[in-house]
C-alpha cells in the first residue's frame, strides 16, 4: 500500500489529555503443561485466529513506518514485549511458578521473529499456562475459607510482589496464597464483619475473579498481547480490539454521566483513571485518580456488592444510574498505599454540563503593609464548543473566551496581579492552549510540533492584542498535563509569569486513531480489526526543550506527595519517549523572573514555618511515603488494629487542629471527617501561598 493511500486512511483524532483512555488491562497468560492438563482437562484453550495474524502484521507495519519512533521490532524490543506481556498477565507474581517462567524465557528473544511470521503461539501458550495456574490458586483460595483463620499469629503478608521471586513450586505458591487470603479476610474483619460474612464475601470475590477470566475470549488475549507490544514502543500507543473500538465513543460520552469518573482495570481491581471536571466525583473531592473501587451499593440502604475481580464493563453498569440517585462505594485510597483499608463514600449521580467545566474567578486579599488584591482564575480544562465553532458562531464557548471575560471582570476590580490555577487540568484542545497564551503576550510562537518525518510546525499566537500585561503566576501540580504544560511552558519561556507548584505530568506527544479494518482485506465481510492509537508527533517549547517526560519544572516548588519522578507521571513509564531538544523559536523575553526566584523562595520558606496547613501537609506526605513504601503488612489482628487506631487518632487530632484554626466545627470521637473539607483547606492554603508569592513579586518589581 502506498504511503499516500495509507495517509488517506488515517482518522485524525488528536488526544492531548494525559494518560490512556481505553478499557483493557487485567490478567492473561498461556502455555500447556502436562501435569496441569491432568489437573483439569476441561478448561478451555485460547488460540490465535488467522485474522489476528494479519492484524498483528499490519500493526507492525504501522509502528515501523508511521510511529514517531519508527520502531523496529528486533531482539531487543522482543525482550521488552515479552517482559511486559508476562507482567500484564501476572503483575504481582501470585500465580505462575518459577519453572513456568523459565520455560517461557526460551522464547524471550523470539517474539520479533514470531510476529514477523504471524505466529502468536508462544504468547498464547503463556496465557494458557497462566489460566490453569490461576484456576489452581483460585480453587485453593476458596478451600481456605471453609475454616475460620487464626489472626493471633505473628505472620506477615508481602503486599508488593512486583519484584519478588516467582514461587518455586506449588507448595510455595499455596503458602503465598494462604497469606493473601488471610490478608483479604483480615481487611474485612477490621471493618466489623464476622467470619461467616467474611467467608461468603471472599468466596464471591474469588468466584468473580474466576468468572471474569473464564469469560475471556481469544480476542481479549490478543488485545493484551498487542498492547504489550504497542506500549513497549510508547505508553500512549495502544491497540483497541473491535469490541473496545466500537464502544470507544460510547464510553467517552457515558463517562460524562453517573459519577463523572473514567475507570480502567488494574489486575483484579477497578481503578479510577481520570476524574471528569465538573462531575459528582470532582465536586465531592472524595475519590481521586488512582483510587480503587472494591464494592458498590445502590442508594442509601442497598447492600454492598464486592466487585473485586469483576470485568470493567460490569462495574461501570453498577456505578451508573439515573440522575439524582445515590451510589455508595468502598474505595482503597491511592494515597494510603499498600496498607489501605476500605473507606465508604457516597455520591449522587448527575450529568455533567459544559458550563460546570467552565473557568471561574475570585479575588484574594493579601495584607502586608497594605492590602493587595490578587485575582485567581481557575481553568479546569482547555475546552471549546467544536459544534458551534464549526457552524461559524462568533460567541461559541471556549476557555480563551471565558478567561478573556474573567480578566475584564478582575481588571474592573483593580486587582494587583492574577494567578492562573491549572491544578488537575489534564489538557484538552491544543488551539485553546495557544490562544489562551496569546491573552498574555503581544504575539509570537507558543509551541512547536515535530512529526515523525522531522518536520516542525510552529503554533503562533493568532491575536496581536495583549489582553493582560500585569503581574502573573501559574499554579500547577503533577496532574497538570499536555495543553496545560504547553501554556505553562510558554509563560515561563517568555518570562511572562512565575510558575508555582509541582513538576507537571510530562505528556508531550500527539496521537492519531487508525482504523485497521480499512487497511485489511475485510471488504464485503463482517470482520473488523479494531483501531490503533498511534503517537505521531512531539510537542516542544519555544525554548527548544520538549514538554515530554520532564514536563514543566516550577520556579517555586511546593511540597508534594510525588517527589520521585519514577513514581508518577510520564517519567514513571519505562517506554516513555525521551526528553530532547530542537532549535529554539524566535521570541523576545517579557521579563527575567529567574533573578527574583532566590528572594521569592526565601520569603516562601519563612511563611511555611509559620503555616499550620503546610505543616499538616508535610506530615501527611511523610505518612503517605511510609505507607506507600510498605512491602509487608502484619496479619495479627491486634497489631493491625493498633496501627490503624494510632493512625486514625493522629489524623483526628490534626483534623481538629485545622478546624479550630479555620473556625470550623470540631469533630467528635468516632465522627468521620469529610475528605473534601480537608482537601479544600489544603487547596486553599496552596492557593493562598501562590497569591503571597505573586504579592512578593509585585513588591520586588513594582513596589
Amino acid at each position: 500500500m502506498s504511503k499516500k493511500n495509507m495517509k488517506r486512511l488515517i482518522i485524525i483524532l488528536v488526544l492531548i489529555a494525559a494518560g490512556n483512555i481505553f478499557i483493557a488491562q487485567t490478567i492473561s497468560n498461556n502455555k500447556e503443561k502436562i501435569e496441569i492438563a491432568k489437573f483439569d482437562d476441561t478448561l478451555k484453550v485460547f488460540k490465535p485466529t488467522p485474522n489476528q495474524a494479519e492484524t498483528e502484521r499490519i500493526i507492525q507495519t504501522i509502528l515501523s513506518r508511521y510511529h514517531y519512533k519508527k520502531a523496529k521490532f528486533d531482539d531487543s524490543l522482543s525482550e521488552v514485549v515479552f517482559d511486559r506481556f508476562l507482567k500484564t498477565i501476572d503483575p504481582n507474581r501470585n500465580y505462575l511458578l518459577a519453572s513456568d517462567v523459565e520455560d517461557f524465557k526460551k522464547a524471550r528473544d523470539e517474539f520479533d521473529d514470531d510476529f514477523k511470521e504471524g505466529n502468536l503461539e508462544h504468547a498464547y501458550n503463556m496465557f494458557n499456562v497462566f489460566y490453569r495456574r490461576f484456576i489452581e490458586r483460585n480453587n485453593f483460595g476458596n478451600s481456605l475459607l471453609e475454616k475460620e483463620m487464626d489472626f493471633t499469629k505473628d505472620e506477615q503478608y508481602q503486599v508488593d510482589r512486583e519484584n519478588a521471586a516467582w514461587p518455586k513450586d506449588t507448595q510455595e505458591a499455596n503458602e503465598i496464597w494462604r497469606l493473601k487470603v488471610k490478608n483479604d479476610a483480615l481487611g474485612l474483619k477490621l471493618t466489623g464483619k464476622n467470619w461467616k460474612e467474611i467467608s461468603e464475601s471472599l468466596k464471591k470475590r474469588y468466584d468473580n475473579l474466576k468468572k471474569a477470566l473464564t469469560q475471556y475470549s481469544d480476542e481479549d488475549v490478543f488485545q493484551l498481547l498487542m498492547n504489550s507490544y504497542t506500549e513497549a514502543v510508547d505508553p500512549h500507543t495502544n491497540y483497541l480490539s473491535p469490541i473496545t473500538s466500537e464502544n470507544f465513543k460510547i464510553n467517552m460520552s457515558l463517562s460524562l454521566e453517573g459519577i463523572g469518573a473514567q475507570l480502567q482495570q488494574d489486575d483484579e481491581y477497578t481503578k479510577v483513571a481520570e476524574i471528569v471536571v465538573g462531575g459528582p466525583a470532582f465536586k465531592s473531592n472524595l475519590i481521586h485518580k488512582g483510587d480503587k473501587i472494591v464494592a458498590v451499593a445502590q442508594g442509601d440502604t442497598g447492600e454492598f456488592v464486592d466487585v473485586v475481580g469483576w470485568r470493567i464493563t460490569e462495574v461501570v453498569q453498577l456505578i451508573r444510574g439515573p440522575k439524582g440517585s445515590a451510589v455508595r462505594l468502598h474505595i482503597l485510597e491511592a494515597e494510603e498505599g499498600n496498607a489501605a483499608e476500605p473507606k465508604e463514600i457516597r455520591l449522587v449521580r448527575d450529568k455533567i454540563k459544559l458550563e460546570e467545566q467552565a473557568s471561574k474567578q475570585k479575588v484574594l486579599e493579601i495584607k502586608d503593609n497594605k492590602t493587595y488584591k490578587i485575582g485567581v482564575i481557575t481553568v479546569p480544562a482547555f475546552y471549546t464548543d467544536f459544534e458551534a465553532q464549526s457552524k461559524g458562531e462568533k460567541d461559541y464557548k471556549s476557555t480563551t473566551a471565558d478567561v478573556k471575560k474573567l480578566i475584564s471582570e478582575l481588571q474592573k476590580e483593580k486587582v494587583d496581579g492574577i494567578v492562573i490555577d491549572l491544578r488537575n487540568n489534564g489538557g484538552g484542545a491544543l488551539n485553546e492552549a495557544i490562544s489562551l497564551t496569546g491573552l498574555f503576550i503581544e504575539d509570537g510562537p507558543v509551541v512547536q510540533v515535530k512529526n515523525a518525518n522531522g518536520q516542525i510546525d510552529v503554533g503562533e499566537d493568532p491575536d496581536p492584542n495583549q489582553i493582560y500585561d500585569g503581574p502573573l503566576a501559574v499554579l500547577v501540580n503533577k496532574f497538570s498535563a499536555s495543553a496545560s504544560e504547553i501554556f505553562a511552558g510558554a509563560i515561563q519561556d517568555y518570562g511572562r509569569g512565575i510558575i508555582i507548584g509541582d513538576q507537571t505530568y510530562g505528556k508531550g506527544t500527539v496521537q492519531n486513531l487508525i482504523d485497521l479494518s480499512r487497511l485489511m482485506n475485510t471488504s464485503g465481510s463482517d470482520d473488523k480489526a479494531g483501531q490503533v492509537k498511534l503517537t505521531i508527533a512531539k510537542y516542544y517549547r519555544i525554548n527548544g526543550g520538549s514538554t515530554q517526560n520532564k514536563g514543566v519544572v516550577p520556579d517555586i516548588k511546593f511540597p508534594s506527595y510525588f517527589t520521585d519522578p519514577k513514581e508518577f507521571g510520564e517519567s514513571s513509564e519505562p517506554s516513555a519517549l525521551p526528553w530532547d531538544q530542537i532549535k529554539p523559536s524566535d521570541y523576545h523575553l517579557y521579563g527575567n523572573i529567574k533573578k527574583f526566584v532566590p528572594e521569592l523562595e526565601q520569603k516562601h520558606e519563612e511563611r511555611l514555618k509559620k503555616n499550620n496547613e503546610f505543616e499538616n501537609l508535610l506530615e501527611d506526605i511523610d505518612e503517605y511515603k511510609i505507607e506507600h513504601d510498605k512491602k509487608f503488612v502484619s496479619l495479627n489482628e491486634k497489631v493491625r488494629k493498633q496501627e490503624k487506631d494510632q493512625l486514625e487518632e493522629k489524623r483526628f487530632q490534626r483534623e481538629n487542629e485545622m478546624r479550630k484554626a479555620k473556625g470550623l466545627k470540631l469533630l467528635k470521637k468516632g465522627e468521620t471527617p469529610v475528605a473534601s473539607d480537608k482537601q479544600e483547606v489544603i487547596d486553599d492554603a496552596l492557593l493562598q501561598e501562590s497569591a503571597n508569592i505573586l504579592k512578593d513579586y509585585i513588591q520586588l518589581t513594582i513596589g
